[in-house]
């Protein structure tokens, strides 16, 4: 299992929405549950979010491969979990 990173800003509504299906995938599945999942405001944390290559939010990385940037589904965000419950990233 592999960390994922989450990139946000709090005013973002493409952020919002992807949290709320985050959400709705923590029940659907009780494995999304034990994900280690580190959400990180770019606005509250430039100095983090500067270290990173990305332009848009939200932005997920697993491990350190980033699987996805800008705005999200609930099937994209299911894919970004999926690779981080595996051992290794494919693709």
């Amino acid at each position: 299992m592999k960390k994922v990173t989450m990139f946000t800003m709090k005013t973002c509504p493409y952020c919002k929405a992807a949290l709320r299906w985050m959400d709705e995938l923590f029940k659907e599945n009780a494995k999304y549950k034990a994900l280690e999942i580190e959400k990180i405001d770019e606005v509250a944390h430039p100095d983090i979010a500067e270290q990173y290559d990305y332009y848009y939010v939200p932005t997920y990385y697993v491990g350190s491969t980033k699987l996805h940037e800008g705005p999200a589904s609930l099937e994209k965000i299911r894919r970004v979990f999926d690779a981080a419950l595996e051992v290794t990233i494919h693709g």
